[in-house]
C-alpha cells in the first residue's frame, strides 16, 4: 500500500529542496512583512490594508511546515549533525535581537525567541529518537515508539518553557515527518493536526508533496543568513517609523 501511494505521489515531485526553501524565504518574509509593518497600522475600518494582511496571514502559513520538512530532510542527508546544530545554534544567537526587534519593537524578549532555536531542538529531540532506535533494534518495536512519545513529550514541555517560536507544534511536526519520512503523505495528517488553529498551513504541508528528493542548486550561507539579515530590516523600519 505504502509503494502504491508512493507511486502515486510521484506524479506530483517537481520541486527541488532549493525550490522549496525559496518558497518557504518567501512566505516567510511576507509573513513577518505583515506582523512587523502592517499589523501596527490595522483598524476595524481597514479594507485594502486588511484584504492585503488577511492574503500576507494566509502565504505566511506556508514556511514553517516547509521549513520543518526540509530540517528533517537534512537530518537523514547531513554529513555531520553536529556541524547542522552547530549552525542553527549560532544563527539562533545572532538572529535574536533582529526578531525581537521584528516581532515586539524591542532589543529583548524573553518571552519569545526565534525559530533557528525551535529546529535545534527538534533536531536534538530527533538526534536522541534516532539513536535509541539503533540501540533497541533487538528489542519489540512498540517499545521504541513508546519511549519517542515520551521523549518528544518533554521536549513539548521545554519548548514551551524556553518559549520558542511554534513550541510544542513544532516538536510534533518534527516528529511525524521523521516517522513518516519514507511516506510524507502520511505525516501531513498528523502535522496538520498538531496547528489546526492554522488552516492555511495545509498548503505548506501539500507543498511538500511536490519534492522531487534533489537538493537543487542554493547557497547555505544564504540559507542562513536570511533569516537575520531580512528581521533587522524590518526591526529597524519598525522602530524608526515608531510603531
Amino acid at each position: 500500500m505504502v509503494n502504491k501511494i508512493n507511486e502515486f505521489c510521484k506524479k506530483f515531485q517537481c520541486l527541488s529542496g532549493a525550490s522549496l526553501k525559496l518558497i518557504a524565504i518567501i512566505s516567510m518574509l511576507l509573513d513577518h512583512t505583515n506582523k512587523a509593518l502592517i499589523y501596527p497600522y490595522l483598524t476595524s475600518s481597514d479594507g485594502f490594508l486588511a484584504t492585503l494582511s488577511d492574503l500576507f496571514d494566509i502565504i505566511g502559513r506556508i514556511a514553517f511546515p516547509l521549513f520543518c520538512f526540509m530540517l528533517i530532510e537534512g537530518f537523514f542527508k547531513t554529513r555531520s549533525r553536529i556541524k547542522y546544530l552547530r549552525n542553527l545554534l549560532i544563527f539562533g544567537i545572532i538572529s535574536e535581537v533582529p526578531f525581537d526587534m521584528c516581532t515586539t519593537a524591542s532589543f529583548y524578549e524573553v518571552n519569545w525567541n526565534n525559530i533557528m532555536f525551535t529546529l535545534s531542538l527538534i533536531l536534538v529531540t530527533l538526534w536522541i529518537i534516532d539513536i535509541l532506535k539503533e540501540k533497541m533494534r533487538n528489542k519489540p518495536k512498540i517499545l521504541w515508539y513508546i519511549v519517542s512519545l515520551l521523549i518528544v513529550g518533554v521536549m513539548c514541555v521545554v519548548s514551551m518553557a524556553l518559549s520558542l517560536d511554534y513550541e510544542h507544534h513544532a516538536i510534533l511536526i518534527g516528529y511525524f515527518f521523521y516517522i513518516f519520512h519514507d511516506a510524507p503523505i502520511f505525516a501531513i495528517p498528523f502535522g496538520y493536526a498538531s496547528m489546526y488553529t492554522q488552516p492555511w498551513a495545509l498548503l505548506g504541508f501539500g507543498l511538500t508533496l511536490t519534492y522531487n528528493g534533489e537538493r537543487g542548486k542554493q547557497n547555505k550561507m544564504f540559507n542562513y543568513w536570511f533569516y537575520p539579515i531580512h528581521l533587522l530590516i524590518l526591526g529597524v523600519l519598525r522602530l524608526c517609523l515608531g510603531l
